[in-house]
């Protein structure tokens, strides 16, 4: 996934995922346990294997 990636939404905003994803990624430490189960329960691999 890109640093770039982006989502509209139906309001017309763009939401500049992959940048939220990528510093929460790179924050990954600094998360609670919880935080990480429900990142892993999206279905983003690195969050459970931390």
């Amino acid at each position: 996934m890109s640093r770039f990636w982006s989502k509209e939404l139906p309001d017309g905003t763009s939401v500049r995922l992959g940048v939220w994803l990528s510093n929460v990624k790179s924050r990954r430490a600094a998360l609670t346990g919880e935080q990480l189960e429900r990142l892993a329960g999206l279905g983003l691999e690195w969050a459970a294997a931390a």
